[in-house]
């Protein structure tokens, strides 16, 4: 099953955004050319997507609410000074949105496996 590689996948993708949300200065990466809420929403709908494939039994509003939080508390946190970073509310709002949207797509395609 795919539950067990997309699980991992999933604590990758999370360590390695919590590595680049919480670095006085990232690395640039090639999503940077499309703007800082673009590579909010990529990351966090990337999270959202292995999420739900490695966490079947969860329901979409608990991947929505955990995402959501997680990027809100990283917002939180880049307000430390010693950081050297922007707490930006519409970062989160960006993050919320991508993790709609990977849920949303794949909601769409739910039916689609099943026939």
């Amino acid at each position: 099953m795919i539950d067990k590689p997309a699980r991992v996948l999933f604590f990758l993708a999370l360590a390695f955004t919590l590595f680049m949300m919480l670095q006085p200065h990232p690395p640039r990466l090639v999503f940077e050319a499309l703007g800082d809420k673009a590579e909010h929403a990529i990351s966090f709908g990337g999270m959202a997507l292995l999420a739900r494939f490695g966490f079947r039994r969860a329901p979409d509003w608990l991947i929505l609410e955990r995402l959501s939080f997680l990027g809100a508390m990283i917002e939180v946190i880049q307000a430390i000074p010693s950081l050297h970073r922007d707490c930006d509310w519409h970062d989160w709002l960006a993050d919320t949105i991508g993790v709609m949207v990977s849920l949303g797509i794949i909601r769409l395609f739910r039916p689609l496996k099943k026939a």
